[in-house]
């Protein structure tokens, strides 16, 4: 029998509502996940114009309600964390060590390349008797969601509650995974770190886990920097909205770190406009890493490439769930990474209105839609 729950329904011109959906049963590889939290993002709201009406959501936790008969490793029952990236582990990125680029089922990448991703869309959730796709093939802003068990990795710990285990699943694998899958961060080096909101806090606490010997956090949030010195940072600058591309900020990096600049700089902002920050944060030869995912024209001035400075554009930290996730619920475990910290807020579904008002204005480092 199919479920009948609610869910945040976004049509596709900006607007959205709190509706009733149908989920169907799981087949052979899919997996029934009652969701218990779910984190949100700026994404969640981006998608509300995509066209099309799609369930929202692609950060979450849960517990699986039932498993398919080809499932394995997961049953009724077991705690869990939805991953967007859902990899097929057949293509050549996924054989290749990124299974976060996918190239049969990420509906970012696929997407960039023309097609429909494939086996991780599945049909089976449907509103108003119409069938309707899930944000990043999860949906998690739902009581309930049907997924391909690929999407899932079990959450082992005994210590982590689900609305902590929400926010692994894309803001803080995102940071995390830029430092240490895809920056490659060598301990003893300095870092600049562009936006403190939750991507951003993740960015520093990859950075000090990895033994960092400086942290320098900018943002023109006061009470953000504030924040980010108890994650980890060990200076602020409280940049000016005036100050373009933050070359101001730069200078004072620089008097930082001795005249030369920090050895990585991420940039966290989403900001267009702060594409090429980072580059002017880092010494030569130093890394600058475009976390924020920002996916329009910009104009570079070269000289900031000067020189022999690398510029990478990661997607999800590299993340093998598989292996990344473990990681980080241990890292909790053991009280070297902050979950419920970043946590500002929790809310029911029926107040994702207050929720996006407040991520929006930058009241929030993250909220969490939890569920009963």
């Amino acid at each position: 029998m199919s479920i009948v729950c609610k869910a945040a329904i976004a049509y596709g011109d900006g607007q959205y509502g709190i509706e009733k959906i149908e989920v169907g049963q799981p087949k052979e590889d899919e997996v029934l996940v009652k969701v218990k939290a779910a984190g949100l993002c700026h994404t969640d709201h981006d998608s509300l114009t995509w066209g099309k009406p799609v369930v929202l959501g692609h950060e979450g936790s849960g517990i699986v309600e039932k498993a398919g008969s080809e499932v394995i490793g997961l049953e009724e029952g077991d705690a869990v964390i939805l991953n967007w990236a859902t990899p097929c582990y057949q293509c050549h990125p996924c054989q290749h060590g990124y299974q976060n680029l996918c190239q049969n089922n990420s509906p970012v990448v696929a997407g960039a390349n023309g097609f429909t991703p494939g086996h991780a869309h599945i049909e089976g959730t449907t509103w108003k008797g119409e069938s309707i796709e899930r944000s990043f093939n999860i949906g998690t802003l739902s009581e309930y969601t049907l997924v391909k068990s690929s999407a899932l990795v079990k959450n082992h710990s005994k210590k982590l509650p689900f609305d902590a285990a929400s926010i692994l699943s894309c803001g803080v694998m995102t940071g995390y995974g830029s430092v240490v899958n895809s920056a490659k961060f060598i301990t003893g080096s300095s870092a600049v770190v562009l936006g403190t909101g939750g991507v951003g806090l993740s960015v520093i606490q990859g950075a000090k886990i990895s033994g960092a010997s400086m942290i320098i956090a900018i943002d023109i949030n006061e009470n953000r920097l504030k924040l980010a010195a108890q994650f980890g940072a060990t200076h602020t600058i409280l940049a000016e909205k005036e100050d373009t591309g933050l070359l101001k900020a730069a200078e004072k990096v620089k008097q930082l770190t001795g005249g030369f600049g920090a050895d990585y700089a991420f940039e966290c902002t989403a900001v267009s406009t702060l594409g090429a920050a980072p580059l002017a944060m880092i010494r030569n030869a130093g890394t600058a890493v475009q976390v924020s995912g920002i996916e329009e024209e910009i104009t570079i001035d070269m000289r900031l490439f000067e020189w022999d400075k690398t510029y990478i554009n990661p997607l999800y930290g590299k993340c093998n769930p598989q292996v990344d996730f473990p990681k980080l619920v241990d890292l909790y475990d053991r009280g070297l990474l902050k979950l419920e910290e970043m946590i500002t807020r929790t809310y029911h579904l029926d107040q994702l209105p207050d929720a996006f008002e407040d991520m929006l204005s930058g009241k929030n480092a993250k909220g969490v839609i939890s569920f009963p």
